[in-house]
């Protein structure tokens, strides 16, 4: 039995709690969760027992298929053999022995803190994308796990989606050609046109690891590095475009604000060690109407042979399948069952499956902490190349040999 501490009971629990939840659903039986720990007590009291407690927040997104949008989710709901104990101090409940492993849902800054105290207390980690404030934060992190042969690993649910899945098999199938290029445009439909991003003004400060590149883009690097391959290079531009953001009531009236320097737009070139190009423009601004390329997540892929737009594979004869369909027509059943065990499609509950699993069978969890060192890299990359203005390496960033951007964030945290 793995008995798990959170740390950071912010909105998003809810839908790790569901994921959890949707495993004990599964039959898988192996963990349980001891310990809450968030800086308001009543935070962590409000996940604890339905019908007890503090009231939860109410979610901040009404978005379908947003995890922000998941509430009402409670730990009684799935587990009532265990006394949850509720900490404000992440030290305390690490130190106090009670847990074998650590769930960090904390902001970006706080990572590689809490990672230094549950790795040093000999505890596995699963810790919030991105892995770290910074790509020396993230080396030390993984540094110091395997120094003490334990599991870390990034919680990155786009690796584990439907689509993701599906479109990294079709481009292996040969039913599409090789992939050649992608193109995501996604402006004005995430917190848009001024508003602060899941009410956390921390996400708009530059030395906090704020900025749309680190929130999003360490996801899609995440994607296209398992559709398409490794990312070698990368040309980016980055902007500031609103420079003061609010918070409003349902009568517009102004709750809170924050003034801005970590970018809300951010535009990127990349290419893979497999010859495919990428091209990406994403922004949490955009006044009047919103742009989405395609259709679903506005990711539009082209291969040899066809191309994929939303959910649909379409050929250069003219026919036109989902991409659902073919996966289950043609994908062998040992891939599927890789890809999707114990029936499961839900994102959270296959990326907390893989974790846990990797800490029994003493392996490398998928997500790993090297594997999250890359995503974050070449998210970096974006913000290095704008500053720099020119395409950088992803080796250059991942060595540290290129860290402009990052410096007052690693001396902030004493990293240089």
């Amino acid at each position: 039995m793995i008995r798990i501490g959170i740390v950071g009971c912010g909105r998003i629990l809810a839908a790790h709690l569901r994921g959890y939840r949707l495993l004990r659903e599964a039959g898988f039986d192996e963990f349980r969760i001891t310990g809450l720990c968030a800086r308001r007590e009543a935070d962590a009291c409000s996940y604890v027992r339905r019908g007890a407690g503090p009231a939860q927040r109410a979610p901040v997104s009404t978005s379908a298929g947003d995890p922000l949008a998941v509430g009402d989710i409670y730990l009684s709901d799935f587990q009532d053999d265990v006394e949850v104990e509720v900490f404000t101090d992440y030290r305390e409940m690490i130190g106090a022995g009670a847990i074998d492993a650590v769930n960090d849902f904390t902001t970006h800054a706080l990572h590689h803190q809490v990672a230094e105290i549950a790795l040093g207390h000999d505890k596995h980690l699963l810790t919030q994308k991105p892995l770290a404030v910074s790509v020396a934060a993230a080396r030390r992190m993984c540094e110091q796990a395997e120094a003490r042969d334990l599991t870390l690993a990034v919680f990155e649910n786009a690796r584990n989606r439907e689509d993701t899945r599906q479109l990294g098999w079709l481009f292996q199938s040969g039913l599409c050609g090789d992939l050649r290029m992608m193109l995501l445009a996604n402006i004005g439909n995430w917190w848009a046109p001024d508003r602060i991003v899941a009410e956390t003004p921390w996400r708009h400060q530059r030395i906090e690891g704020g900025g749309i590149t680190l929130d999003i883009g360490v996801h899609l690097f995440n994607h296209f590095r398992y559709v398409a391959g490794e990312v070698v290079a990368v040309t980016g531009n980055v902007k500031v475009l609103e420079r003061r953001r609010f918070t409003r009531g349902a009568d517009g009236h102004v709750l809170n604000s924050v003034d801005c320097d970590a970018e809300d737009t951010m535009f990127a070139s990349f290419e893979t060690d497999r010859g495919v190009v990428g091209s990406i423009a994403a922004s949490w601004s955009g006044h009047g109407q919103p742009l989405l390329t395609g259709t679903g997540r506005g990711i539009v892929y082209y291969g040899a042979s066809g191309s994929v737009v939303g959910t649909e594979l379409v050929c250069d004869d003219g026919s036109r399948e989902e991409l659902a369909e073919l996966y289950t027509a043609h994908c062998d059943a040992a891939a599927r069952q890789r890809h999707f065990p114990l029936g499961l499609t839900d994102a959270f509950a296959l990326n907390q499956f893989d974790w846990l699993q990797a800490i029994r069978g003493k392996r490398e969890a998928e997500t790993s902490g090297r594997e999250g060192l890359r995503d974050l890299a070449a998210s970096f990359a974006v913000l290095e190349s704008s500053l720099a203005k020119r395409t950088v390496d992803a080796e250059e960033v991942l060595s540290g040999e290129l860290r402009e951007y990052q410096r007052p964030i690693d001396e902030r945290f004493g990293l240089l």
